[in-house]
């Protein structure tokens, strides 16, 4: 079938289409011009009105171009009125775009793809807001949206309502779960109604992750389909709790309930950022069994945001130096925090409670939020952790270093007697962080060659316990899918 289509329909396909793109470009941008997000809170002058039903149709003309003869739509588009903000997901592909062309919606983009040749005019031309990858999406321009919403100015014209959409994922997955919402479009405390997105052809092509096919490769082989098929479905408006308004996580976290149990499929408190973590490509490569996984999302849940994380550390590191060797309890680790004690600060206290006696180690705390900060710059982690533990003549021991790698790997036991004897090459006992960062930079691949080849348990290998972890680690959090709880995380956002 691809031979076929390849030969034949799919360049007519790819022609129209982009042909269509292009027809759109004038209009997008002649409505683009002199815009901003301050417009969100004016209703649209008539010219633009018209602009906007020229550009609609050209962009469902441009989709049925592409295969998508069909759209099928399920259930009733809410009027701004009701709920100004759309929470689309799962968000798995470019081709979700298809929503957003046919309510014509503002959308919430990444500062980068308003940069993007013809389609960045287009995005522009949607008033879209400026947001950043973390999810921060100017708080006031979402207000004017609200505002708007409610007031005097609410118009539709041909069906089309002036909403903005936001997908609250912030990432592409494979669809087979939801994971964690950012709040950006929870914290205005506003009704929104969810929107599920399917695509229910037997292959799919759709699909577009970072481990996945290409953008390129996922159009052909999608023009290459003899038809395409979408389901947009339109759920209840959500209307938030008092307490739900007062804590956007916790909106955030029912709304993506309501429209996993829709899609059938369990949810994850993992994110974007702990599959990064997950598959970073620094020179110490995860185990599939640490505990960092966990760490990360109780790190979140604190309130340590990942914008100010790198500031965190500094000021963590710092304040553990200070502490030098000494140990702590949950009421000083509360205090070293400035966090008050809560089961979040407690569960994080556990997992580095190894020998279960009340007291740990702060130093391994800031061990592991640097990696978590700075998942793939591994020597820069050592080089913090040799300033924590050195001695006054800047060196370190084989126990020190087992210390600090079994917390940089989140696992509890490793033997690293064949790693030190390798970077000690004088049999001092001891090493510096020199020492260590020539070692490295003549033998990058260290960790595999000293640590990971005997994984399986063979001497001087690395085990395969790890730190108890409080809700498990790389688990399903969604109780009517038990059997799939220890799903890998890589298998769900890969």
């Amino acid at each position: 079938q691809i031979a076929f289509m390849t030969l034949t329909l799919f360049p007519i396909r790819l022609f129209f289409a982009a042909f269509m793109m292009l027809l759109a470009w004038p209009f997008a941008f002649i409505a683009s011009m002199g815009s901003d997000e301050q417009e969100l809170e004016k209703p649209l002058c008539w010219w633009r009105k018209i602009v906007d039903v020229l550009l609609k149709a050209i962009m469902r003309l441009m989709w049925l171009a592409g295969g998508f003869h069909w759209i099928n739509v399920k259930g009733r588009r809410a009027l701004p009125t009701e709920a100004a903000i759309l929470t689309v997901a799962p968000h798995s592909s470019y081709f979700d775009a298809i929503p957003v062309t046919m309510t014509f919606a503002s959308i919430v983009m990444k500062a980068e793809s308003k940069d993007i040749p013809v389609w960045g005019t287009e995005l522009r031309s949607l008033q879209s807001v400026i947001g950043s990858s973390e999810g921060n999406h100017p708080l006031g321009t979402l207000q004017g949206v609200t505002l708007q919403a409610g007031s005097s100015f609410n118009f539709f014209f041909f069906f089309f309502y002036f909403k903005i959409m936001i997908f609250p994922e912030g990432t592409c997955t494979n669809r087979s779960c939801l994971i964690t919402f950012k709040p950006g479009a929870f914290i205005p405390g506003v009704p929104v109604q969810p929107v599920v997105l399917r695509y229910p052809n037997k292959l799919d092509t759709i699909t577009w992750t970072w481990q996945g096919p290409g953008a390129l490769e996922i159009l052909w082989l999608t023009l290459c389909q003899f038809h395409n098929s979408v389901e947009i479905e339109f759920l209840p408006v959500y209307i938030p709790s008092e307490e739900e308004r007062k804590n956007p996580v916790l909106y955030a976290n029912n709304v993506r309930r309501v429209m996993a149990e829709a899609l059938g499929v369990p949810v994850t408190d993992y994110t974007f950022e702990d599959c990064q973590l997950a598959l970073a490509e620094g020179q110490l490569r995860l185990p599939s069994d640490t505990c960092l996984l966990e760490f990360a999302k109780l790190v979140r849940s604190l309130g340590l945001k990942p914008e100010t994380l790198e500031d965190d550390l500094e000021k963590y590191a710092t304040r553990a130096m200070r502490m030098k060797k000494e140990k702590a309890d949950v009421k000083e680790f509360s205090a070293y925090l400035e966090f008050p004690v809560s089961h979040t600060l407690e569960s994080m206290f556990a997992l580095f409670d190894e020998n279960e006696d009340g007291v740990i180690d702060i130093r391994e705390f800031v061990i592991a939020l640097s990696v978590v900060c700075k998942p793939s710059k591994t020597l820069e982690t050592i080089q913090l952790a040799f300033q924590l533990y050195q001695s006054e003549n800047g060196t370190i021991t084989e126990d020190d270093l087992a210390h600090i790698l079994k917390t940089a790997m989140g696992v509890s036991q490793i033997n690293v007697k064949h790693l030190f004897r390798a970077v000690d090459e004088e049999e001092k006992g001891k090493i510096t962080y020199d020492d260590f960062y020539r070692f490295a930079e003549l033998h990058p691949h260290f960790a595999e060659d000293y640590l990971y080849p005997d994984q399986m348990g063979a001497e001087g290998g690395l085990e395969t316990s790890s730190l108890p972890a409080p809700n498990g680690i790389c688990t399903d959090f969604s109780p009517e899918n038990a059997e799939d709880e220890n799903t890998p995380l890589q298998k769900k956002l890969n």
